[in-house]
């Protein structure tokens, strides 16, 4: 059911009772049957994408990962993370039953009632691993994103069964779950190639110590054009491991102020390198950036792993890396202070990777 508002939405303390205050996001919003988007979702010029900066004729690789054990499946993994930092996988072992179980889950978080939202808000969630919220970083944009979020960071089993929604743990801890052989195996493809032999526990913690997984709605915008679901940025992660609905709209940075689109292939996951594994690969894997455009026809979900360091952990060049003689690019950086200034900012490109410099 369409919320309902007495007085015009068009009123900036309407807009934010409506869709922060309330609980009922911009999907609320976009339900309310609105004609034009609020001023508060208008981007700049220069943020929106065009069809003139789009590269219909370019398109990130494509793996298919039957045979695993291949080493040209190694190999267009390692040159794909280098070239293009983004890339899709097929026949990747994860069944599309838990893929399309994730998607349906999805849907029915966000078609919850605004007060069954509002119990995840940043003011009511019974834990900072469960956060229901809208946009970025609400605070600190000049003009706010087409999208609504919940983000799950996860702790344990225990802990995700106990306090995670019941509209929709199951068949998350079951796609993390089924995700993970995916994770090991990308991850140890992309050490060998920088000569990293092993990875043992520190390196594990380093690489993989953390997760945390995103449900995100972009409903339908009465002019998608004038707005973004998500803006320019590159990931804070060691690897995102991204499904994807059919509709489209991921876009991913080409040459010069160029984009790339990623186009949904049934049954893949897209997978692109993080600011983490660029530090800790020394600049030998890209993190890109990449934006979402908003849809003016149909509501639009994907469903990100994000696979981190620990808070905790101090990131940097590998040492195996450096070992030839190569000189550090970066600094080490405790991972939370990194994550931290990722997100007190509204989306920059790829301005964070500027906190890791030497």
């Amino acid at each position: 059911m369409a919320p309902t508002v007495a007085t015009p939405i068009s009123e900036s303390s309407n807009i934010t009772d409506l869709v922060v205050t309330n609980g009922n996001g911009v999907k609320g919003l976009s339900e309310t049957g609105l004609k034009t988007i609020p001023k508060q979702y208008i981007q700049p010029v220069e943020e929106r994408i065009t069809v003139s900066n789009i590269l219909p004729e370019e398109s990130i690789p494509i793996i298919d990962m039957s045979n695993w054990d291949e080493q040209k499946v190694s190999e267009s993994i390692c040159d794909a993370a280098e070239k293009w930092g983004f890339f899709q996988i097929i026949n990747h072992g994860v069944p599309i039953e838990v893929l399309e179980n994730v998607k349906d889950a999805t849907h029915r978080f966000f078609n919850l009632p605004a007060e069954e939202k509002r119990k995840f808000s940043k003011e009511n969630s019974p834990s900072n691993s469960v956060r229901f919220g809208t946009s970025f970083s609400p605070e600190a944009e000049k003009a706010l994103e087409w999208k609504d979020y919940l983000s799950l960071f996860y702790v344990s089993e225990d802990e995700a069964s106990a306090l995670w929604p019941s509209a929709c743990k199951d068949q998350v801890l079951e796609y993390m779950r089924g995700s993970e052989p995916v994770i090991q195996r990308l991850l140890e493809a992309l050490m060998k190639r920088i000569n990293v032999k092993e990875i043992d526990d520190t390196k594990e913690s380093l690489l993989m110590g953390s997760k945390r997984i995103n449900l995100n709605y972009y409903p339908i915008c009465p002019n998608p054009e004038l707005t973004v679901g998500v803006g320019r940025h590159s990931d804070v992660s060691t690897l995102t491991i991204l499904l994807q609905d059919n509709i489209g709209g991921l876009y991913v940075r080409g040459n010069n102020d160029s984009w790339v689109h990623v186009p949904p292939i049934s049954g893949s996951l897209v997978i692109n390198v993080g600011d983490a594994l660029q530090i800790m690969s020394n600049g030998r894997y890209k993190s890109i950036e990449h934006r979402v455009v908003a849809s003016g026809s149909m509501n639009r979900i994907s469903v990100p792993i994000f696979v981190n360091p620990r808070p905790c952990d101090m990131i940097g060049p590998f040492s195996e890396v450096l070992a030839g003689g190569e000189k550090a690019l970066y600094k080490q950086v405790l991972y939370s202070d990194y994550v931290k200034h990722f997100f007190r900012k509204a989306h920059d490109g790829k301005n964070t990777i500027e906190f890791a410099k030497i």
